[in-house]
């Protein structure tokens, strides 16, 4: 049998963190939801990841668009005001004096269940708000990261469209176990054509001749981090192409890079053993770390204690 080891918070701070759960706040000991939410059921729920800097949370509508987009599109009922939400994030927050170099998990289950089943007519409570502050960094090494390519596939729209973003996450949690096994840091993973989707936690980038591309969002997740790069790109007229992309051209790149709020944008150091350009951060990637860190430290909601 195989011992069990005590488990070791990554920040120590987050030991006594209070987590907002449908209008009250708990230890975390105690944050809990129930075996008949929706979320146990069938990984019924959709979330957002948000990221506060110096008083700021970053993107913060724009979030809250696509919770509330994905929550419709999955025909959740009584969906939260945006005022309500948003209160609940800010009343996190407040409760954990986060004002910087934190996360926030936020999740919108469709609630409980009067009996275990699939069918979401058994869903009379109401859905379920559930914010997840921590004090957290980004979480890839800044000197840049390896990936493998998955045997794992994105979903598509024929299958699952990845533009709701829903809590039921197995393909992605089996291409990270993948890279795990593989001593990598992420994984690519291709679309049901064999071209790149994303990894299993971000969106992709690579540069190519001075051009930047990155795969269209038809099996991967339109990405926020990944709208204001393409946005902060062109701004600074820097080439930006969206179109199908193939391991070929990953392994040939010049440079290459990941974008999401729990790693902002990551080079790309190695994929599948191959070296991406000269193995650094590229002076593209460079800049364009450089413009998005001008965005977060001057845009963002400011927070209201």
């Amino acid at each position: 049998m195989k011992t069990r080891t005590e488990p070791t918070l990554p920040d120590s701070r987050n030991a006594d963190i209070q987590v907002w759960i449908d209008g009250r706040l708990y230890h975390r000991d105690d944050a809990k939801i129930s075996v008949f939410d929706s979320l146990v059921q069938g990984g019924d729920g959709v979330w957002e990841g948000l990221r506060v800097y110096d008083g700021r949370i970053f993107a913060f509508d724009e979030h809250l668009d696509r919770l509330i987009d994905s929550a419709k599109a999955m025909a959740f009922e009584d969906i939260p005001d945006r005022g309500v939400i948003r209160n609940a994030v800010f009343a996190a927050l407040e409760a954990n004096g986060m004002r910087d170099g934190c996360h926030v998990r936020l999740t919108l289950s469709r609630g409980l269940k009067i009996t275990s089943s699939m069918d979401p007519r058994r869903n009379q409570y109401g859905s379920s708000l559930i914010v997840l502050p921590e004090w957290k960094q980004p979480i890839y090494n800044p000197a840049g990261v390896s990936l493998i390519t998955s045997s794992v596939r994105r979903n598509s729209p024929s299958t699952l469209d990845s533009k709701i973003h829903h809590n039921n996450l197995i393909n992605n949690i089996l291409a990270k176990i993948e890279a795990n096994l593989a001593g990598a840091d992420d994984a690519v993973m291709l679309d049901l054509y064999g071209y790149v989707s994303e990894t299993n936690a971000t969106n992709i980038f690579m540069v190519k001749r001075g051009r930047l591309l990155t795969p269209r969002a038809d099996s991967c997740l339109p990405g926020i981090t990944r709208g204001f790069v393409i946005q902060i790109a062109r701004q600074a007229d820097i080439p930006v192409e969206e179109r199908n992309i193939s391991m070929a051209e990953v392994y040939a790149a010049d440079e290459m890079f990941t974008t999401g709020t729990m790693g902002e944008l990551s080079p790309v150091l190695n994929v599948d053993g191959r070296v991406i350009g000269s193995g650094g951060i590229g002076e593209t990637t460079r800049r364009l770390q450089d413009l998005y860190a001008e965005r977060t430290a001057s845009m963002g909601e400011p927070l209201p204690f």
